[in-house]
């Protein structure tokens, strides 16, 4: 890697202190950005969607797993799919880890994907993965929280995703879902996010973000070209 410009230390400092005043100010947005978030109006969830679990047949209510919040990522595994998805594997291997710190905050944190519940169990395992992890094939999670789409949508030229009618390459699309429950037992949908807004919860990104060369993806055919299961790099 060639260096970039190089100054004296006096220089540098000064221009690391320009860049940190930039620095506060994202910090400060962000800050209220995450109030507006946690502010926003919340919805009553009225469908009974029920869930095959690794204890049998779960509500939406009993994933909180006596706990008041619960986050649902939609892990891209379709029915017919051989394995998960590169790309959500990727962001599971970080959140997987957070799951034990996120319960001592009253949240609880699990996965919901179409493919059957024996596949999610063999790819969990493979994966060395312990979070809890569901299937929707039997209801329609998914496709009310536009995670899923017929091939019919596929050919058709657009589905609605991301609050947005466009074009999505694929059947199953990432995104993630926040539910709250009342003291009367009443789930309410609070959030959901989707696309690059799940860039958050990536921290090897917020890593790379710092390095000179960056995520370093310009040049590839897609953002996440370079990505591969974690036990296929020695590949």
């Amino acid at each position: 890697m060639e260096p970039r410009k190089t100054v004296p230390h006096a220089d540098w400092i000064e221009a690391r202190k320009a860049l940190l005043e930039k620095e506060k100010e994202f910090t400060r947005a962000r800050d209220a950005l995450s109030r507006e978030r946690q502010g926003l109006p919340w919805e009553k969830v009225e469908k009974d969607y029920v869930f095959q679990g690794p204890d049998g047949e779960e509500s939406l209510s009993d994933l909180f797993e006596g706990r008041s919040q619960l986050i649902v990522y939609h892990f891209m595994y379709g029915p017919d799919w051989d394995a998960g998805c590169k790309s959500c594997s990727f962001l599971t291997d970080h959140f997987e880890p957070a799951i034990v710190h996120l319960n001592q905050r009253d949240v609880s944190m699990i996965a919901v994907s179409r493919a059957p519940l024996e596949k999610l169990q063999a790819f969990r395992k493979r994966m060395g993965w312990g979070f809890k992890w569901v299937s929707s094939l039997e209801n329609d999670f998914n496709r009310d929280y536009h995670v899923s789409f017929s091939e019919k949508e596929i050919d058709g030229g657009e589905v609605y995703y991301n609050y947005a009618n466009q074009r999505f390459p694929s059947t199953e699309a990432p995104g993630a879902s926040v539910f709250a429950k009342d003291g009367d037992g009443t789930v309410y949908h609070t959030y959901s996010v989707y696309q690059r807004g799940l860039d958050m919860f990536i921290t090897a990104y917020h890593y790379l973000d710092i390095v000179p060369k960056g995520r370093d993806e310009g040049d590839l055919p897609y953002t996440m070209e370079w990505l591969r299961l974690h036990d296929e790099y020695d590949r």
